[in-house]
Formats: structure tokens, C-alpha cells, sequence
């Protein structure tokens, strides 16, 4: 910033320089014929010239470079904060509205501080410079100047505010587009085969309409910006050339006083028109800003203030828990929920949808906390535990599983902090993916596309596996890994979980009750309540939910 402003200055100095110049060369070149003095006042000019050159390469690059970086700080920052944020932030915040802002508002800035600022303190000296200048020329012309530039500003305050406010708007139609497309693309397999692309297209265009027309208004009110302050100083200028050739006429001032005048006033007029766009910059940059704020100040609902280290091989423990989500305050997830899992201990959730099996696993992420009551590890609760040390500690096996466009051996080191070759490959022979990653043309450097999308379902349920494993969990979240797979595939993972649920504290949510039969405890849970909890056998005799949720699913079975 100081070589920036160095640079600005040296440069602003340099160009009002040229009006002294400019005054050599009519009065003591033109006027007086005198071509020594012309050959003197032309390689000053171009010295000066040079100089200006120099310096506006300086400060470019150095302005350019401070625009990057803020925009890049910015865009960490933001990420920084928001990589944080509760998972429910993501359901009422559109991802594709949060990476407009990422992006398009950050170049924004980064146009206002590389770009818009620099020309803005750069004709803000220029300006004041020359005005100076021009009073010590000659004051009446000044006056005319002087008297010109309040009325200039009018337009840029009464327009600056509609510009700011339309620019806002702008930037968050914009927005609605990117996320608009983010969703549809996401989702294209389900827009295709509902034969949705004409009525799609149709809401995307009228979306882009909308922006289009906003960002025209915002273009107007910046044009009739910029036209009226261009308009009042070329009438003040006009004057001033008038008053200046009478005194020329008159012999009160000489015609370099007058080019040099003329020079100053030209440098003032141009200094104006560009701050007045730039002013218009500034609205939009500062609609953009504000809109980063929000994310900047954003605070996650789940405070990490936790300093207690978790104890190990403890049981987990659910106490008179009371939760319902803050999408629906009225309706409890979980009531009275109590549950105790000793360490080492395999146990099954089952009951109706809707019942909150989903939501123990929230509460045991820390996704969400009680309303009342306490999850505890030992004998601690888990508000008072580290939050990234608690995490550590789980790996959760979603029902479908999420993996990222990397490749298969990131996919799966993502589990750990440090991996190598033979730990990877190592948890995926665990898994029962090893073979057919072998037969993947790139081996474990194969790359799976958006979501895995290049990999069967089976296949990707695996590599999550094999991430958990290598995590190597003291607890294992298992989200029902097999509802959704085929025969071969299913046994696959049976297999593995077999293998990796060993000596480990597991909890399934079971959607299908032979997956489940021989776990250490089924607990049958129904309107966020614990209504029974045992072996099948023993729930089968006794517990009415059990039965008939095991009728209905053993019939579907036998039907199909």
C-alpha cells in the first residue's frame, strides 16, 4: 500500500507537471518562435511523459496486486467461516446463492480495490492538484471551475443512492440464476426423465429476464450518473474558455497561461467524470460487500467451546433428551429420549419413519443440540467436549454415501489426517473394494466424476466404507449401508461391516430387519420415544411396533 501510494503520488505530480509544459511551449516555442525553447519544452514533455509511464506501471501492478489479494483473503475468510456452520445454515441458504457470493461479489471487490479505488484517489489528487493550479493561473477562471464542481456533485448523490440499492439487487437476481442452474444441473437425471427441460428452460430465461432487467436499471441510473456530471463541467468548461479568450483578446493573460489553464481544466473535468463512474462502482461494490458481511459475521448455533478431552471406551448415553428442529419448533424429533450404549456394543434402531432415528445420529455429530436433557460420552456432556476431538472419535456410514470429484485414493484418505499408499489400500481390502479398484484403469489415481457418478452404488458405498475404516472410529455410525444395494453387492458389505464393526461401538439405523437380527440390542423407537429395546427374539413375543414393522417387511420379501 505505501509503494502503491508512493507510486500514485509520483504519478498525479508528473501529469500536473505537463500543464507547466504545456505553457513553455505555446508562450516561449509558438508565440515567441523560438525553436531551442520548443526542442526544450518537447523533451520535457516527453521526460514527463516517461516518468508517467513508469509510474502508472508501478502502480498498476501494485494496486492490481492488493485487489487480488483482499478478494482472495475475503473468499478464504468467508470459506473459513462457513465450513463451520451447522448443517441446517445450508438447508435455508442455497449452496449455488453462497458461491455467487463467493465469487461474483468477491471480483467486485477485487475490481474496486485493483481498479476503482486507485483511479479514484488518483484523480482525487489530480483533481485537487489541478485546482490548485489553476487558481494560482489565474483566480476569475477559477471561480467558473470552482462554482461548476458543487452542482457536478448533485447527480452523483442522487443517483449514487438508486445505483447502490439497484446494485444489490442486482448481484442477488444473479445469484437466484446460479443457483437456479446449480440445482437443475444437480438434479439433471430427474429433470430428463420427467421430461422437464421445456418448463425448465422456460423458468431458467424467465429468472435471467428478471436479472437482466434489473442489472438494466442499474446500468441506466449509472449512465444518467455519468451523463449529467460529463454535461455540467463541459458547461462550466465552455464558460471558462469564453471568459479566457476575452482576457487572451484583451491582453490580460497570455495564450500559455491560457493552454496551460485550459490543460488544468481538462485534467479537472476528466478527474470528475471518472469518479463519477467510479462513485457508481463504489454502490455496487458496497451491495457486494454488505452481502459478504452477512457470511462473515454468520455465527454457528453449535458453539465449540468445549476444552475436555473425550474419555475413552466409555458408553454413550441419551438423558431425558427433548429436540425438535428449529424448521419445526412444534413438533418434537425426540421426547424423554433416553438410551444408554455401552462401549463395544452393537445396537439397531428401527421403528416407523419419522420415529427420530436420524435425528440421534444429529445429536451425536453435534449437528444439533438438546433442547433438554444431555448426550454424554462417559461422564461428560458432549457441549463440553472439543468438537473437533469428539469428531474424531465417529465415522458415519450415510445411506448414500457422499464422495468428492477427486480420486478413489483421496476419496478414501479423507478419513485420516496422514495416509499413505499401503493404509489405504489396506482399509479398502478391508472393505471389499481393493479388487474392483484393481480392475479401474488408473487403480486407486482413477477419477470418479461429480458424486462418484462413475462408480455402481455398491461400489461407492464401499470406498465410504473403506474412508470410515481408515479413520478407524471408536464409534461407527452406520445409516442403513445396504437398503439400497443389490444381492452381490449387499453381501459385499455385509461382509465388511462384519468385519469393521468388530470391538467397536456401532449403531445402525436398520431400515431392513434381516440386516439387523443379530446385533447385540435392537431398540424400537416410534414418535421420538424409546418403546422397547432387546433381542428379536424377545421383541417379536412382546413389542407390537416390532411386529408388525417385521410382518409387513418379511411379507414384502416373500412377495417379491
Amino acid at each position: 500500500m505505501i509503494a502503491a501510494g508512493t507510486a500514485l503520488l509520483f504519478t498525479a505530480g508528473a501529469q500536473l507537471t505537463l500543464g507547466y509544459g504545456v505553457k513553455i511551449l505555446i508562450d516561449e516555442g509558438f508565440v515567441e518562435a523560438d525553436s531551442s525553447r520548443l526542442y526544450e519544452a518537447v523533451v520535457f514533455l516527453l521526460v514527463i511523459g516517461i516518468a508517467m509511464a513508469i509510474g502508472a506501471m508501478t502502480r498498476f501492478y501494485l494496486v492490481s496486486w492488493l485487489g487480488e489479494r483482499v478478494s482472495a483473503d475475503i473468499r478464504g475468510a468467508v470459506f473459513n467461516n462457513l465450513v463451520h456452520m451447522q448443517p441446517n445454515y445450508f438447508e435455508s441458504n442455497h449452496s449455488g446463492e453462497i458461491m455467487s457470493r463467493l465469487t461474483t461479489d468477491t471480483t467486485l471487490l477485487q475490481t474496486l480495490i485493483g481498479s476503482s479505488v486507485s483511479l479514484a484517489l488518483r484523480n482525487a489528487l489530480t483533481l485537487t492538484g489541478a485546482l490548485t493550479l489553476m487558481v494560482v493561473t489565474n483566480l476569475k477562471l477559477s471561480l467558473v471551475i470552482v462554482i461548476a464542481v458543487p452542482v457536478t456533485l448533485l447527480p452523483i448523490l442522487i443517483f449514487g443512492r438508486r445505483v447502490r440499492t439497484l446494485s444489490n439487487k442486482s448481484q442477488q437476481t444473479i445469484a437466484d440464476v446460479g443457483s437456479h442452474a446449480g440445482e437443475i444441473f444437480q438434479s439433471i437425471k430427474v429433470v430428463q426423465s420427467f421430461n422437464r427441460e421445456a418448463a425448465e428452460k422456460t423458468a431458467f430465461g424467465r429468472d435471467v429476464e428478471h436479472a437482466f432487467s434489473v442489472a438494466l436499471s442499474r446500468v441506466f441510473q449509472r449512465t444518467l450518473l455519468t451523463g449529467f456530471a460529463i454535461f455540467l463541467l463541459i458547461g462550466g468548461m465552455v464558460s471558462m474558455m469564453w471568459s479566457g479568450g476575452i482576457d487572451v483578446i484583451e491582453g490580460r493573460m497570455t495564450g500559455g497561461e491560457l493552454g496551460a489553464f485550459v490543460f488544468y481544466t481538462i485534467m479537472v473535468g476528466t478527474a470528475f467524470a471518472t469518479l463519477s463512474e467510479v462513485w457508481g462502482d463504489l454502490q455496487r461494490a458496497a451491495g457486494a460487500a454488505e452481502r459478504l458481511m452477512e457470511l462473515l459475521t454468520e455465527n454457528c448455533e453449535i458453539p465449540d467451546t468445549g476444552t475436555e478431552a473425550p474419555a475413552s471406551e466409555s458408553a454413550l448415553v441419551f438423558e431425558g433428551v427433548h429436540f425438535a428442529y428449529p424448521s419445526r419448533p412444534a413438533h418434537p424429533a425426540l421426547s424423554d429420549f433416553t438410551l444408554h450404549i455401552t462401549q463395544g456394543e452393537s445396537v439397531a434402531l428401527v421403528g416407523p419413519s419419522g420415529a427420530g432415528k436420524s435425528t440421534v445420529f444429529e445429536l451425536i455429530l453435534r449437528f444439533y443440540d438438546p433442547i433438554a436433557g444431555a448426550v454424554r460420552f462417559g461422564s461428560a456432556d458432549l457441549r463440553d467436549i472439543s468438537l473437533n476431538s469428539w469428531r474424531q472419535k465417529i465415522a458415519l456410514v450415510p445411506q448414500q454415501p457422499t464422495l468428492f470429484s477427486g480420486d478413489i485414493f483421496y476419496n478414501i484418505a479423507y478419513g485420516a489426517k496422514e495416509s499413505t499408499q499401503a493404509t489405504v489400500e489396506a482399509a479398502a481390502q478391508m472393505a471389499h473394494a481393493h479388487e474392483f479398484i484393481q480392475t479401474l484403469p488408473e487403480g486407486y489415481q482413477s477419477h470418479l466424476g461429480a458424486q462418484g457418478v462413475r462408480l455402481s452404488g455398491g461400489q461407492r458405498q464401499r470406498i465410504a466404507l473403506a474412508r470410515a475404516i481408515l479413520s478407524d472410529p471408536e464409534l461407527l455410525l452406520l445409516d442403513e449401508a445396504t437398503s439400497a444395494l443389490d444381492t452381490e453387492s449387499e453381501w459385499h458389505v455385509q461382509q465388511a461391516l462384519t468385519e469393521i464393526m468388530q470391538e467397536r461401538t456401532t449403531i445402525v439405523i436398520a431400515h431392513r430387519l434381516s440386516t439387523v437380527i443379530n446385533a447385540d440390542r435392537i431398540v424400537v423407537i416410534d414418535a421420538g420415544r424409546v418403546i422397547d429395546n432387546g433381542s428379536h427374539d424377545e421383541l417379536m413375543s412382546r413389542c407390537e411396533i416390532y411386529q408388525r414393522l417385521a410382518q409387513l417387511q418379511f411379507l414384502a420379501e416373500h412377495v417379491s
